[in-house]
This record gives structure tokens, sequence and C-alpha cells, in this order.
């Protein structure tokens, strides 16, 4: 299996992958460093039925759980501002085409044509986001953010990590505290790998190779009552 070369056998029963623009190698190859505890935080991640049953988006300690791993190793969240200085160089004067001036004679700049970019970790030139139960459109804010970082040259690769199908099966079985069942909670227009493999499949990522890996059963710390 082509997966065994960069991904061992105990992340694979946990979690699903999905290779763009070759991110596998690219992290294996240049940043072993990174990719090394990037495989021990997915390692260490557990969640509980509990954990799941709670409220989602900022409430939820699930998208915290890489913090107290990736931050002691120097992973920090990172925001992108930046300016466009245009210059404008005429042609010299009685000069054949294509022959220009070595000083601009007008600079027009346009003020925060870069900004609000944010990723959740980076660490040299390497991005990782989770995302657990958000609105899908966040997506496109991830991915145009990490497209933005590549183009920018602040970073060579993108993993995203988001929920695999296969938890929706857990989903249809628990409840929340009001009795609800949890699917409705989890819905199809939230983050999970379905929505973001059809923007990676549409090449909103640009030129950014990303890892997309999905979060499955295995993951939930009594994971055994859902087989």
């Amino acid at each position: 299996m082509e997966m065994l070369r960069y991904i061992s056998e105990e992340l694979l029963e946990k979690f699903e992958f999905y290779n763009y623009g070759h991110a596998l190698e690219i992290l294996d190859r240049s940043f072993s460093n990174e990719w090394k505890e990037l495989q021990n935080a997915l390692g260490a991640f557990q969640i509980s039925v509990e954990e799941i049953a709670l409220a989602g988006g900022n409430e939820s300690p699930i998208p915290k759980k890489f913090d107290d791993i990736l931050y002691p190793c120097g992973w920090r969240e990172i925001r992108i501002s930046g300016d466009l200085l245009i210059k404008k160089y005429p042609r010299l004067t009685n000069a054949k085409r294509g022959r220009f001036s070595n000083e601009p004679d007008d600079e027009t700049t346009i003020v925060g044509y870069i900004d609000g970019h944010n990723i959740d970790f980076i660490k040299g030139k390497v991005a990782f986001d989770l995302e657990w139960n958000s609105k899908d459109q966040t997506f496109d804010r991830d991915l145009l953010a990490m497209r933005t970082y590549f183009d920018c040259g602040l970073i060579d690769v993108g993993i995203i990590v988001t929920r695999a199908k296969e938890l929706d099966d857990c989903f249809k079985k628990l409840k929340d505290h009001q009795g609800d069942s949890l699917i409705k909670k989890y819905g199809s227009s939230t983050t999970w790998i379905g929505k973001l493999l059809y923007r990676l499949n549409s090449r909103r990522n640009g030129g950014c190779p990303i890892l997309a890996i999905g979060i499955k059963k295995r993951c939930i710390a009594d994971y055994e009552q859902f087989k």
C-alpha cells in the first residue's frame, strides 16, 4: 500500500488520508521533523462520547486537543497582512521598445491587499488546521488562507483534519443532553471530509499541496460500541 511508505498502520486505522499535490512526499522528504510531530499528535488524538455530545464551535474541547501537543513543539497560530506596492517604470526616451528606466516614475500602494488570513498552526513552512464541526464554508476560508500563504512563499504544504464520513454511524446512535440525535448537530452542511474533497477536486487550494485527513471511529476512546 502506497500510504504505508509514509504513514504507520496505526494511523491508517484511525484516519483517512488524501494526498493532493504530493503533500505527503513533501512532508516526508522536506519537513520530516514537522511531519513526525504531527504524526505524534495524530497518534495521541482521542475523543470521548461525552466530548462528541457537547456543543460545537468554540465551545467544543475537541479542536483544542492539538494545542497541548503542538504548542510546546513550537507550532503557533499565525495571522498575516500585507500591502501591495505597484511601481510603474517608463520606457526610456528615444529608446527601443522593451527598454525601461531603472527608476519608477509613479508608485501606488494598495493597503490591505492581503489581510485577515490566519492558520491554527504553522511551523517552518508547514500549515495545519483542524475543522471539527463548523459550517462547511469554513473550508473555503481555510483553503484561501493556505493558498495565500503558499503564494507568498510562507508555506510549502498544508494539512487539514476533519471528520470522516463513517462517524455519521456514531452520530446516529448517540443523543445530546436534550435527547436529540447527534446527526442533527453533525449535518451534511458542516465540516466533514466529503465537503473538503469536493473543494480540493475543484482546486480551490490553488497550487498549494494539501494533505486532507478524516477522523475515523477508531479515534473514539470507546469505539467498540460503534462496530
